[in-house]
């Protein structure tokens, strides 16, 4: 049966640092989704719309669309954090179950790895979404006004409430990386194991399943970030 290793595993070095297969699978998806970004712009400012524009532009505005509904006259600044957001795990959920990721090695090490496979993506995901979090607030409401929710000595109820709420925004840390890596490294493993013991076509069911997975994770993340965002920015009384 093939090994199974929870953690990334570097591949090569470069410039003196090592380079993860889970990295390197990020870079490459990173790339294609710059360049489905740069083509659906210069579509934008093109006169003769191609038929990727509007197959695009109709997926982009079915996210707009779930965003409204969480973030109101808002999205429109949101949104491309958050489509970001969505897309970009999308991609790297997606990019995980292609033939050969996880299969083709260099020296006994896998060449590809899932990148929300690894929990270093997934908690570097969830971090940034925290203090993104956090800059909104303050943004929006001003510093002053935002801090009150966490820190009030007003009462002693206030203050222990405050108390809880850090907590609370330090534990979404934990919550946005483990269950985007829980659902994503856990499927992986199903596939992985399923395809070794009975190798053909039994697991066909189960990749269908996992793509289904992976747009609901991607939803799931950037879907509660927008909710999260969304109770940042508003007034507490």
């Amino acid at each position: 049966m093939p090994e199974i290793s929870i953690k990334a595993e570097p591949i090569f070095k470069l410039l003196g640092f090592k380079l993860t297969n889970s990295i390197f699978t990020a870079f490459i998806v990173l790339f294609i989704f710059l360049f489905l970004a740069i083509k659906y712009k210069n579509n934008i400012e093109s006169k003769k719309k191609s038929s990727f524009f509007y197959v695009f532009n109709m997926i982009i505005k079915s996210i707009y669309a779930l965003f409204y509904s969480v973030l109101k006259e808002k999205t429109y600044y949101f949104f491309p954090i958050l489509g970001s957001f969505f897309l970009f795990i999308l991609f790297q959920n997606w990019f995980g179950l292609l033939p050969g990721v996880g299969s083709i090695t260099i020296h006994h090490v896998p060449l590809f790895r899932g990148a929300n496979a690894d929990l270093n993506t997934t908690l570097m995901l969830g971090l940034l979404t925290v203090i993104l979090i956090q800059f909104f607030g303050i943004k929006f409401l001003g510093f002053n006004e935002y801090i009150k929710k966490f820190i009030n000595i007003s009462n002693p109820i206030n203050f222990a409430v405050g108390f809880l709420e850090i907590i609370s925004e330090l534990s979404r840390i934990l919550s946005f990386s483990f269950r985007l890596f829980g659902n994503i490294f856990a499927g992986e493993v199903l596939l992985t194991i399923v395809a070794f013991l009975i190798p053909i076509l039994a697991s066909f069911p189960f990749l269908l399943l996992e793509v289904f997975v992976g747009l609901i994770q991607a939803l799931v993340f950037s879907m509660l970030s927008a909710v999260f965002i969304n109770l940042a920015i508003t007034k507490h009384h």
